[in-house]
């Protein structure tokens, strides 16, 4: 998603002179477009992710609309206090974009991976959180949402290729996209495994358990009405998601079913233990945390079957 990223601000950023670009010093091979069409606009602040969202939200008091890119952790945790005091305290619009979500970056080890950024980053009211679950999703998002007035975090993987069969980029902020109708199980994803998770729904669909597949890329504002009900035609429901099990996709899908007194069995496929040990591709560590199309299929078959005993 990083390419039609830096694709799609920089089309943006042709039509308004408020959007600057700032890099943790990273994004080679990626941010080039922008920094070659706009180079008074772009600045890499170095290694230097607090400085660098200070520095963005001064911008932004300003009157410019500054994203500021890392890979998730470097974006999101190591300068969280400063987001928080900063852009979502005073509702200035500052573009927290961060970049691998997940495992993208497995072959980097533990440092790099982004478990935990959904789930710090809802818990705070005053801030969009926006998840994309292919690279034509994402520039659907950016399009939809470049000029909130307040804080934006864009989650974002880093494949440019892939492309989720049934969703063709659509996206509306605080709903939900559908890709395929089921009577059985509903699965709700987010993020760049949803492809893992609609592979799963078609294998499954061939021994006869037919899958409702969601995509929840706007994360907060939470598609609410749309989950509610879509979750009250199913008796299991299962989320699927490249992070922690705990404040992520999970637990939305899980506060709105108890809220709604839904009826439904939830599941939570993630990442269940602390990420540890040996690292490797993104298709590996899904295999690792149960998260590639086998496991799935394999999770939501077990639980199909001991739900209709």
């Amino acid at each position: 998603m990083r390419a039609a990223f830096a694709k799609t601000l920089t089309e943006l950023a042709d039509r308004d002179p408020r959007i600057l670009l700032l890099s943790g010093d990273l994004g080679y091979m990626a941010l080039e477009p922008f920094a070659d069409k706009h180079p008074g606009r772009f600045f890499n602040v170095g290694v230097a992710e607090q400085n660098m969202v200070g520095l963005a939200t001064g911008l932004a008091e300003a009157g410019f609309i500054p994203y500021v890119y890392s890979i998730v952790p470097f974006a999101v945790l190591r300068p969280y206090e400063f987001i928080r005091n900063g852009p979502i305290q005073h509702q200035w619009p500052v573009r927290i974009v961060g970049v691998g979500a997940g495992m993208d970056y497995g072959l980097n080890g533990l440092s790099h991976y982004g478990l935990e950024d959904v789930a710090v980053m809802r818990v705070q009211p005053g801030i969009t959180v926006i998840a994309p679950a292919d690279h034509e999703q994402a520039r659907s998002a950016l399009l939809a949402c470049w000029n909130l007035p307040g804080p934006t975090y864009y989650r974002l993987g880093k494949d440019d290729k892939t492309v989720v069969a049934g969703l063709g980029g659509r996206f509306e902020l605080g709903r939900a996209q559908q890709l395929r109708e089921g009577s059985d199980v509903i699965i709700v994803a987010m993020g760049a495994v949803t492809v893992e998770a609609a592979a799963a729904a078609e294998t499954l669909a061939k021994e006869g358990i037919s899958c409702c597949v969601l995509v929840v890329a706007s994360v907060s504002p939470a598609p609410e009405e749309d989950l509610a009900r879509a979750l009250s035609r199913f008796p299991l429901a299962v989320t699927v998601e490249a992070h922690y099990r705990s404040g992520g996709l999970g637990s939305l899908v899980a506060e709105i079913a108890a809220e709604r007194r839904l009826g439904c069995r939830l599941v939570r496929i993630a990442v269940n233990t602390q990420a540890a040990g040996p690292c490797g591709s993104q298709a590996y560590l899904y295999r690792k945390y149960g998260l590639s199309r086998e496991a799935i299929v394999q999770t939501v078959r077990q639980e199909f079957r001991e739900g209709s005993r």
